[in-house]
């Protein structure tokens, strides 16, 4: 659970919570000196069975908390926590980099990522938006948010193997996460890749920017144990630690593929899952409770605690 204050400077505030309290038990001690002339506190406690001290308590108690609770409004508090919803926006950013030209998939890796993204997209249900980012050495916005997913596929089957050189998972997950900004709903960002990134945004900065905006990303590692070939002769292994890190510090899973059935579990068990981040807005609960208690102060102090000094 994770809580966020829009105006935080407000929190400032919660510093006259200790000036209520000095000036609570001065007036009092001021007003008992006054009141001593008059009256016996020792015989009305004996004859009320009460402490005149304990009502004054409860009194500061109802009215510190009160007082927080309205900052906590001003404050604009919101509370993130993990919790089970229907409702999500997706990104399939998907690794178009020279390495999934590799054919220890069928017939390679892109055809068979692009094959399972489609059967994702078409599983998803209605009303579900979706985005679609390529990315290598750089990241490309292939297809914007949309619920109309015949161009959404469209966009996945136009997917051609990039031209330029290396993988920036980094760019990929910020790009993404600027596309998820667009919806208020839980955002999802499912990563799929057959390498290591080896330029562009450390992948630190990448993750800690998907976490400040509240987005969870599934990774999904692309690859045989043994490597594929590609260019002739080169071999592409994964480099599963990244993967599992991402994964793990934006509260999301990873999934290892050795083949197409693999892959495509992968992509349904993502649609499978309602565990989102989901936000719940404090600010008109604090409200409403700090009305209330103010009330209940009101009539105390009109009845039972009447006679306080």
């Amino acid at each position: 659970m994770e809580i966020v204050f829009k105006n935080p400077e407000y929190l400032w505030f919660l510093v006259s919570i200790i000036l209520l309290i000095i000036i609570h038990f001065y007036t009092l001690k001021h007003q008992k000196r006054k009141a001593l002339r008059f009256a016996n506190f020792e015989a009305i406690a004996r004859v009320t069975g009460e402490e005149i001290l304990s009502r004054n308590v409860s009194v500061l108690f109802i009215r510190a908390a009160a007082l927080f609770l309205i900052t906590i409004a001003l404050a604009g508090t919101t509370i993130w926590y993990q919790g089970e919803t229907s409702e999500s926006v997706f990104v399939l950013a998907i690794d178009t980099s020279t390495s999934m030209s590799a054919t220890d998939f069928s017939p390679s890796r892109i055809e068979a990522a692009k094959e399972s993204a489609i059967k994702f997209v078409e599983s998803i249900g209605t009303n579900t938006k979706v985005g679609i980012v390529s990315f290598s050495g750089a990241s490309f916005v292939e297809q914007d948010l949309t619920d109309d997913y015949k161009i959404v596929k469209e966009a996945i089957t136009n997917l051609q193997i990039s031209t330029y050189g290396g993988t920036d998972l980094g760019e990929a997950i910020i790009s993404s996460t600027n596309i998820l900004l667009k919806e208020e709903k839980p955002k999802t960002l499912v990563l799929l890749t057959d390498g290591r990134s080896n330029i562009g945004v450390p992948l630190e900065d990448a993750v800690n920017y998907a976490n400040e905006n509240k987005v969870i990303i599934h990774t999904i590692g692309v690859g045989t144990p043994e490597g594929g070939t590609f260019a002739g002769e080169a071999t592409s292994r994964l480099d599963e630690e990244s993967l599992k890190n991402i994964a793990f510090n934006t509260d999301g899973n990873y999934y290892k593929t050795s083949d197409e059935k693999a892959l495509e579990d992968a992509y349904q068990t993502i649609i499978k899952l309602n565990k989102q981040k989901v936000s719940f807005n404090a600010t008109p609960v604090a409200i409403l409770l700090a009305l209330l208690i103010l009330f209940a102060e009101w009539a105390l102090i009109s009845t039972k605690y009447k006679i306080l000094p």
